[in-house]
């Protein structure tokens, strides 16, 4: 049965060799992944195919959560690998920061035929100038021109849109 496993809590050592080592010893298969670093905040989403429901799963897992201080949610789904879109374009956006850059940006995309698969955001620069950084890949559903041309309206940021070639097989 698998499960999507989100862990949130403060950046610390040894978070992701303790949550995946306690899963492997109760039998427990992973899935897809993505765990990064959010502010200081650590984040796992995890599908992992285990053979109880989400309560053992979080019985499991208590210890290190209290351990760690991480907030836990276990939602039960159909976990379908290597049922998705490969993703063939990606997009990078950078510029002085300001409010509003991700909601235009990916409203004049996503008019354009852009299904977004990973997106990454992060603020370089100083308080005083900060830059805002957008990293994109999609699949381009129109066209990567279509793309070139929605992007257009933002004409204060740095944008560039590239083929990606993804392998298979």
């Amino acid at each position: 049965m698998w499960h999507m496993l989100t862990l949130v809590g403060k950046d610390q050592a040894c978070i992701v060799a303790e949550v995946t080592r306690v899963l492997y010893e109760q039998g427990a298969d992973l899935g897809e992944a993505s765990m990064i670093r959010l502010g200081g905040n650590f984040t796992i989403m995890l599908m992992v195919n285990f053979n109880g429901d989400a309560e053992r799963l979080k019985v499991i897992l208590t210890p290190t959560t209290k351990q760690y201080q991480l907030t836990m949610h276990i939602d039960k789904f159909d976990g379908k690998l290597h049922d998705h879109m490969q993703a063939d374009v990606q997009i990078c956006i950078y510029g002085a920061d300001r409010s509003g850059i991700v909601a235009s940006a990916t409203d004049a995309l996503s008019a354009a035929g852009l299904y977004v698969l990973e997106l990454r955001t992060d603020v370089a620069g100083s308080s005083d100038q900060p830059v805002f950084i957008m990293e994109i890949e999609g699949y381009a559903s129109k066209g990567i021109e279509a793309l070139k041309r929605a992007v257009e309206v933002l004409a204060d940021l740095e944008v560039s849109v590239q083929p990606l070639e993804t392998l298979i097989g």
